[in-house]
């Protein structure tokens, strides 16, 4: 095994000092803004992963959770890894993993990278488990929730005296809020790394430090086939209430928004060649945010089309072809 030299651990320091400060940056005041800033602290570790390797990755973890647990606090700098800086970094190496072709009965002379659905697979997980131990940290039930619920219902009865809540419709409400808030927060936190991880797979690309080929994200980009059995039984742990049904919404939010995803790129690959392919793609992206409906088709259209798309590059020894796409 080849031991890392000082230059690529020093880079990989760099980049989780910028991490940190990023999370620093956006834990100062709590915005939208802030929310893009925690994403955009993923971007260094994904950057050093993909470019330098395991590491660098590892070298820019380690920095930015001392200096979180040093300037911040230690649950803090445990929030901060398990939210963004493991899931950034083990992206990194799982897209830097290829064996020969010829292992999974391909050609000799060609490269298999990890697949992109196993990829995204992986994110989902790893974002469900840090929603459910962040939740665990909190104490999140009820007594947080029920606030928020009450608080509402106040703000409403100061502007229209006359409003009566009924108490059944307002422990309904309750019960949904309890539910949907780790599925929505583990949802944007799945879509907003695959940003990242997409990003900085362009940027390490265009710098021609990547190792991995530039896949076509509209083709590849597909669940794995075992994602849908994780997803059904996050939605039937839903009716049994409890500690259950936390683990899964949580659930069906970090895996639905991984099959969103996938069907986002089967719209984008099935409306290829069309002339009305950007209006449609627009109205599409604006329906989802307004609607609930088109979410759900989307959703469906990405749990309709599981498969793994395997990018091929040659090895360094072989004159071969072009690097394709092998579908499976």
């Amino acid at each position: 095994m080849k031991r890392p030299n000082l230059r690529t651990l020093l880079i990989g320091a760099l980049a989780g000092l910028t991490a940190a400060l990023l999370v620093l940056g956006a834990s100062v005041q709590p915005s939208f803004f802030s929310a893009l800033l925690y994403t955009a602290s993923a971007l260094p570790i994904l950057l050093v992963g993909l470019g330098w390797g395991n590491a660098a990755a590892i070298s820019a973890v380690v920095t930015a959770a001392a200096l979180g647990a040093v300037f911040i606090s230690p649950s803090f700098a445990l929030i901060m890894t398990l939210v963004t800086l493991l899931p950034a970094g083990w992206l990194s190496h799982l897209a830097n993993l290829a064996r020969p072709a010829s292992e999974l009965g391909g050609p000799d002379h060609l490269l298999a990278w990890y697949p992109l659905s196993d990829i995204l697979l992986h994110l989902c997980g790893l974002v469900t488990i840090a929603v459910i131990v962040i939740g665990v940290i909190i104490g999140y039930g009820p007594e947080i929730t029920d606030p928020i619920v009450d608080l509402l219902i106040a703000s409403v009865k100061q502007q229209q005296p006359e409003f009566l809540p009924d108490p059944a419709a307002t422990a309904q409400t309750k019960s949904l809020i309890l539910l949907m808030l780790p599925a929505v927060q583990g949802g944007m936190w799945v879509s907003m790394l695959f940003a990242a991880y997409y990003f900085a797979v362009r940027i390490v690309a265009a710098s021609g430090r990547g190792l991995r080929p530039r896949e076509d994200i509209p083709s590849s980009l597909r669940m794995n086939r075992n994602s849908i059995f994780i997803f059904l039984a996050g939605l039937a742990a839903c009716f049994f209430g409890g500690v259950p049904a936390l683990v899964g919404a949580t659930v069906i939010g970090t895996f639905g928004a991984g099959f969103m995803l996938s069907g986002f790129a089967s719209l984008h690959f099935r409306t290829r060649g069309k002339d009305w392919r950007i209006p449609a793609l627009i109205l599409c992206y604006l329906a989802s945010m307004l609607m609930l409906l088109p979410v759900f088709l989307i959703l469906v259209l990405g749990l309709s089309d599981t498969r793994k798309a395997i990018a091929l590059t040659p090895t360094k020894d072989a004159d071969a072809p072009k690097q394709s796409d092998t579908k499976i």
